[in-house]
């Protein structure tokens, strides 16, 4: 019985240590994936060989990306600021590319700035001067505002005294 005890306890520390070895061999491996500086490579894997403990620590201290992980993420940043960069206008109705200075869409015809009355400039619709000549721009006369303003309140009816006066009369 004590035999059979003794091989229990020698397979278990051979376990034991074969999964310390392990996770160091892990931590190790995870390090050099995540940490650019061999010297803290070196230090992750110093920390790793505590029995248990040591990859505990690592966990919580290991950088959350891998190098590969951090080259794709810069990757994908550059394409897409590149593509900013080189993105044309387009039409807001039919998604045609556009120059800079048309003044309609050339595909749909559809008005996307007004002409300078000076020098012929297409105008963005907020700016209040053109600032290839420095005309000031005319408002356009706005009809709905324009109607909304000349609109009177009519006269507040008095129903309850007009109904007064009517059965007054019969």
């Amino acid at each position: 019985m004590t035999r059979l005890l003794t091989y229990a306890l020698v397979a278990a520390a051979a376990l034991a240590i074969v999964f310390w070895i392990g996770l160091a061999y892990w931590v190790n491996k995870d390090a050099r994936r995540r940490i650019r500086r061999p010297s803290l490579v070196l230090l992750a894997t110093v920390v790793g060989l505590v029995p248990y403990v040591g990859p505990l620590v690592y966990l919580l201290f290991r950088p959350a990306e891998t190098r590969a992980d951090v080259r794709s993420r810069n990757a994908e940043l550059e394409a897409l600021e590149a593509q900013v960069a080189n993105r044309r206008p387009t039409c807001p109705e039919c998604s045609a590319p556009l120059e800079a200075d048309f003044l309609v869409c050339p595909v749909c015809t559809t008005r996307l700035r007004e002409p300078c009355a000076r020098c012929d400039a297409p105008l963005e619709p907020l700016w209040q001067m053109c600032p290839y000549c420095a005309t000031p721009i005319e408002e356009q006369l706005d009809l709905d505002t324009a109607l909304t303003r000349e609109v009177r309140p009519a006269p507040a009816l008095d129903l309850v005294s007009d109904a007064r006066r009517s059965s007054a009369d019969v």
